[in-house]
């Protein structure tokens, strides 16, 4: 049984139309549906996601939803951290969720 509502699908779309296909963290323009991407660029790595701010998937309130590029959100789930051992700083700036 999924945490997400059986309109998950329409409404990831709805979100991510409304942020015009752009991460809100770092700016990237992300694929479209049906779109074909370059020959230079990796396709996941311009996948439009939408994450739970608050990391909840059954809280789907707008201002909860933030559509996100594939390396945000994964950066976002992994605390800002990517590859980064403990004591090292993060390059990842986090204010932008808080």
């Amino acid at each position: 049984m999924s945490d997400y509502p059986k309109h998950w699908k329409e409404l990831a779309q709805s979100i991510k139309e409304k942020a015009d296909w752009r991460c809100q963290k770092c700016g990237r323009v992300c694929l479209r549906p049906g779109e074909i991407p370059a020959d230079n660029i990796k396709p996941r790595a311009y996948n439009l996601q939408v994450h739970h701010h608050n990391m909840i998937p059954t809280d789907n309130r707008v201002e909860n939803l933030i559509p996100v590029c594939a390396s945000c959100h994964l950066n976002y789930h992994r605390g800002g951290r990517g590859n980064v051992v403990e004591g090292q700083l993060s390059l990842f700036d986090m204010s932008a969720f808080s």
